[in-house]
């Protein structure tokens, strides 16, 4: 009887401390929810524009040319203008956003032009194509590229004049200058990228010398270009 009633009172006295517990667990503060975890957005990769990379243009192009004979006095200046069309093959790499690279490019023209100097001699004038050997600087902003180029250009100039007393004389050389320019390029698709680039070519003052007529005569020529590139590599 003794073990019976010790066994009861144990148990009434551990459903009571049950009930007490509860009683108070029920009283407490909820514990605080954990935070929300922002998703994780997917950063698309930075274009690299390093690497080698060869192309086609296209365009149009406006020369000055002018012609003065220091013994006649004759002299005459007028423009040419006309269409362009060739390619180029350059490399760039990249330090975070500035890009360096160096680039050559060849370009046939249709510049032509003709007139009269003041004696009344005709002159014919032929600029055939232009190529420039450049430097290119320029910082990236991801697929967009903004670049200033500069170097040493060429020109295969010819050069004709019918004179007011009969007879002609014609010559052909290469021309060699300066250029300088300005471009936007953007890679729209993987390893391709285009580009809209402005150059000017200046080729100063060459003395001509044919047959019974000498000349000085200048160029200088502005291109306006759009291209497509290819980049290899990655």
């Amino acid at each position: 009887m003794i073990v019976r009633a010790f066994v009861g009172g144990f148990a009434l006295a551990a459903g009571s401390a049950v009930c007490i517990a509860s009683a108070n667990a029920a009283d407490l503060p909820l514990a605080p929810r954990p935070p929300a975890v922002a998703p994780v957005m997917y950063a698309p990769p930075v274009y690299n524009w390093t690497g080698i990379y060869v192309g086609g243009n296209v365009g149009g192009g406006f020369a000055n040319s002018s012609w003065s004979d220091p013994f006649t006095g004759a002299n005459n200046t007028f423009s040419k203008d006309g269409f362009i069309g060739g390619g180029q093959i350059g490399a760039n790499l990249q330090y975070n956003w500035l890009v360096v690279g160096i680039e050559g490019d060849f370009d046939w023209t249709g510049l032509k032009g003709s007139g009269n100097d003041s004696l009344g001699n005709a002159i014919n004038t032929n600029t055939q194509w232009t190529s420039t050997v450049t430097g290119r600087v320029g910082a990236a902003f991801d697929r967009l590229l903004v670049y200033g180029k500069g170097g040493v250009a060429f020109a295969d100039d010819q050069s004709s004049v019918n004179g007011i007393a009969g007879g002609s004389a014609s010559t052909t050389f290469t021309r060699t200058g300066w250029t300088g320019g300005v471009g936007l390029e953007y890679a729209f698709y993987e390893n391709w990228s285009a580009k809209l680039e402005y150059d000017y070519l200046g080729f100063g003052s060459q003395t001509l010398n044919l047959p019974t007529y000498a000349t000085n005569a200048s160029l200088n020529v502005q291109e306006v270009k759009a291209g497509i590139n290819f980049k290899f590599g990655p």
